[in-house]
Protein backbone atom coordinates (compact mmCIF):
# COMPACT_ATOMS: atom_id res chain seq x y z
CA UNK A 1 0.00 0.00 0.00
CA UNK A 2 1.49 3.36 -1.00
CA UNK A 3 2.16 6.05 1.62
CA UNK A 4 0.17 9.28 1.61
CA UNK A 5 3.22 11.03 0.19
CA UNK A 6 3.43 8.55 -2.68
CA UNK A 7 -0.30 8.86 -3.39
CA UNK A 8 -0.05 12.64 -3.61
CA UNK A 9 2.99 12.34 -5.84
CA UNK A 10 0.96 10.03 -8.09
CA UNK A 11 -2.05 12.38 -7.94
CA UNK A 12 -0.02 15.44 -8.93
CA UNK A 13 1.56 13.55 -11.80
CA UNK A 14 -1.82 12.16 -12.95
CA UNK A 15 -3.60 15.54 -12.80
CA UNK A 16 -0.73 17.16 -14.69
CA UNK A 17 -0.86 14.48 -17.40
CA UNK A 18 -4.67 14.73 -17.75
CA UNK A 19 -5.18 18.48 -17.26
CA UNK A 20 -6.29 19.01 -20.87
CA UNK A 21 -9.16 16.59 -20.19
CA UNK A 22 -10.32 18.60 -17.13
CA UNK A 23 -10.82 15.45 -15.01
CA UNK A 24 -13.34 15.35 -12.17
CA UNK A 25 -12.55 14.46 -8.56
CA UNK A 26 -14.13 11.03 -9.11
CA UNK A 27 -11.65 10.30 -11.91
CA UNK A 28 -8.73 11.10 -9.61
CA UNK A 29 -10.25 9.08 -6.78
CA UNK A 30 -10.66 6.06 -9.08
CA UNK A 31 -7.02 6.37 -10.18
CA UNK A 32 -5.87 6.50 -6.55
CA UNK A 33 -8.30 3.74 -5.49
CA UNK A 34 -9.83 6.02 -2.86
CA UNK A 35 -13.25 7.47 -2.24
CA UNK A 36 -13.72 11.00 -3.64
CA UNK A 37 -14.01 12.32 -0.08
CA UNK A 38 -10.73 10.69 1.00
CA UNK A 39 -8.93 11.79 -2.20
CA UNK A 40 -10.07 15.39 -1.67
CA UNK A 41 -9.01 15.50 1.99
CA UNK A 42 -5.69 13.75 1.42
CA UNK A 43 -4.73 15.94 -1.54
CA UNK A 44 -5.75 19.17 0.19
CA UNK A 45 -3.88 18.24 3.38
CA UNK A 46 -0.64 17.41 1.54
CA UNK A 47 -0.73 19.86 -1.37
CA UNK A 48 -2.32 22.83 0.40
CA UNK A 49 -4.93 23.25 -2.34
CA UNK A 50 -7.79 21.07 -3.55
CA UNK A 51 -7.37 18.91 -6.66
CA UNK A 52 -9.74 21.27 -8.48
CA UNK A 53 -7.66 24.32 -7.54
CA UNK A 54 -4.47 22.56 -8.63
CA UNK A 55 -6.10 21.73 -11.97
CA UNK A 56 -7.18 25.37 -12.37
CA UNK A 57 -3.59 26.58 -11.77
CA UNK A 58 -2.31 24.13 -14.38
CA UNK A 59 -5.02 25.20 -16.83
CA UNK A 60 -4.26 28.91 -16.41
CA UNK A 61 -0.53 28.29 -16.75
CA UNK A 62 -1.11 26.35 -20.00
CA UNK A 63 -3.52 29.02 -21.28
CA UNK A 64 -0.97 31.76 -20.62
CA UNK A 65 1.57 29.90 -22.75
CA UNK A 66 -0.95 29.60 -25.59
CA UNK A 67 -1.89 33.27 -25.31
CA UNK A 68 1.82 34.15 -25.41
CA UNK A 69 1.97 32.24 -28.72
CA UNK A 70 -0.75 34.58 -30.07
CA UNK A 71 -3.58 32.07 -29.96
CA UNK A 72 -7.09 33.51 -29.69
CA UNK A 73 -8.94 33.36 -26.39
CA UNK A 74 -11.50 30.96 -27.92
CA UNK A 75 -8.92 28.51 -29.29
CA UNK A 76 -6.93 28.77 -26.05
CA UNK A 77 -10.03 27.91 -24.01
CA UNK A 78 -10.84 24.91 -26.14
CA UNK A 79 -7.25 23.63 -26.30
CA UNK A 80 -7.02 23.93 -22.51
CA UNK A 81 -10.03 21.62 -22.23
CA UNK A 82 -12.52 24.27 -21.15
CA UNK A 83 -16.02 24.45 -22.57
CA UNK A 84 -15.98 28.19 -23.27
CA UNK A 85 -13.93 31.39 -23.07
CA UNK A 86 -16.10 32.33 -20.09
CA UNK A 87 -14.61 29.51 -18.03
CA UNK A 88 -11.09 30.66 -18.94
CA UNK A 89 -12.07 34.24 -18.09
CA UNK A 90 -13.31 33.19 -14.63
CA UNK A 91 -10.22 31.11 -13.89
CA UNK A 92 -7.83 33.87 -15.01
CA UNK A 93 -9.67 36.44 -12.88
CA UNK A 94 -9.58 34.15 -9.83
CA UNK A 95 -5.94 33.16 -10.19
CA UNK A 96 -4.19 36.03 -11.98
CA UNK A 97 -6.61 38.95 -11.31
CA UNK A 98 -6.66 39.77 -15.04
CA UNK A 99 -8.79 38.75 -18.00
CA UNK A 100 -7.36 36.57 -20.78
CA UNK A 101 -7.49 39.62 -23.06
CA UNK A 102 -5.55 41.78 -20.60
CA UNK A 103 -2.95 39.04 -20.30
CA UNK A 104 -2.73 38.60 -24.07
CA UNK A 105 -2.25 42.37 -24.52
CA UNK A 106 0.44 42.39 -21.78
CA UNK A 107 -1.59 44.80 -19.66
CA UNK A 108 -2.49 47.39 -22.30
CA UNK A 109 -5.03 49.72 -20.68
CA UNK A 110 -4.53 48.09 -17.27
CA UNK A 111 -3.43 49.97 -14.16
CA UNK A 112 -1.30 47.96 -11.76
CA UNK A 113 -0.35 49.30 -8.35
CA UNK A 114 2.64 47.87 -6.55
CA UNK A 115 4.55 48.25 -3.31
CA UNK A 116 7.40 46.72 -1.33
CA UNK A 117 6.57 45.38 2.12
CA UNK A 118 8.16 43.44 4.95
CA UNK A 119 6.73 39.97 5.63
CA UNK A 120 7.70 37.10 7.94
CA UNK A 121 9.56 35.67 4.91
CA UNK A 122 11.47 38.82 4.02
CA UNK A 123 10.65 41.82 1.88
CA UNK A 124 8.24 41.28 -1.01
CA UNK A 125 6.89 43.13 -4.00
CA UNK A 126 3.14 42.82 -4.42
CA UNK A 127 1.30 44.08 -7.48
CA UNK A 128 -2.45 44.41 -7.77
CA UNK A 129 -5.16 45.14 -10.28
CA UNK A 130 -8.61 46.28 -9.15
CA UNK A 131 -9.50 42.54 -9.04
CA UNK A 132 -6.68 41.36 -6.77
CA UNK A 133 -3.05 40.26 -6.76
CA UNK A 134 -1.49 39.80 -10.19
CA UNK A 135 2.12 39.34 -9.04
CA UNK A 136 4.04 38.59 -5.85
CA UNK A 137 7.82 38.22 -5.64
CA UNK A 138 10.30 38.22 -2.81
CA UNK A 139 13.30 40.52 -2.76
CA UNK A 140 16.61 38.65 -2.74
CA UNK A 141 20.06 39.81 -1.74
CA UNK A 142 20.36 41.57 -5.09
CA UNK A 143 17.79 44.18 -4.05
CA UNK A 144 14.49 45.54 -5.25
CA UNK A 145 15.43 46.03 -8.90
CA UNK A 146 15.15 42.35 -9.89
CA UNK A 147 11.51 41.86 -8.79
CA UNK A 148 10.56 45.27 -10.19
CA UNK A 149 12.21 44.38 -13.51
CA UNK A 150 10.31 41.07 -13.52
CA UNK A 151 7.01 42.92 -12.95
CA UNK A 152 7.77 45.30 -15.82
CA UNK A 153 8.67 42.36 -18.08
CA UNK A 154 5.41 40.57 -17.26
CA UNK A 155 3.28 43.68 -17.84
CA UNK A 156 5.20 45.84 -20.35
CA UNK A 157 2.12 47.67 -21.63
CA UNK A 158 0.42 48.27 -18.26
CA UNK A 159 0.52 51.50 -16.33
CA UNK A 160 2.62 50.58 -13.27
CA UNK A 161 2.24 52.83 -10.24
CA UNK A 162 4.20 52.49 -7.03
CA UNK A 163 1.63 52.85 -4.25
CA UNK A 164 2.76 51.57 -0.85
CA UNK A 165 -0.42 52.61 0.91
CA UNK A 166 -2.73 50.83 -1.55
CA UNK A 167 -0.88 47.51 -1.21
CA UNK A 168 0.00 47.69 2.52
CA UNK A 169 -3.38 46.55 3.86
CA UNK A 170 -3.50 43.64 1.43
CA UNK A 171 -0.03 42.44 2.41
CA UNK A 172 -0.95 42.80 6.07
CA UNK A 173 -3.99 40.54 5.58
CA UNK A 174 -2.02 37.95 3.57
CA UNK A 175 0.82 37.63 6.04
CA UNK A 176 -1.14 38.15 9.25
CA UNK A 177 0.22 35.88 11.95
CA UNK A 178 -2.94 36.00 14.03
CA UNK A 179 -6.67 36.46 13.67
CA UNK A 180 -7.86 39.54 11.86
CA UNK A 181 -9.66 41.93 14.22
CA UNK A 182 -12.16 44.45 13.01
CA UNK A 183 -13.01 47.40 15.21
CA UNK A 184 -16.68 48.27 15.20
CA UNK A 185 -18.08 51.53 16.47
CA UNK A 186 -21.31 51.32 18.37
Amino acid sequence: MPSDYQRIEQAIHWITQHAHEQPELGDLADYLDLSPYHAQRLFTRWAGVSPKQFLQYLTVDFAKKLLDESQSVLSTSLEAGLSSPGRLHDQMINIEAVTPGEYKLKGKGLEIQYGFHETPFGECLVATTPRGICHLAFVSNTGRQAPLHQLKALWPRAQLNGHQKATAELVSRIFSLGPVHVNHRV
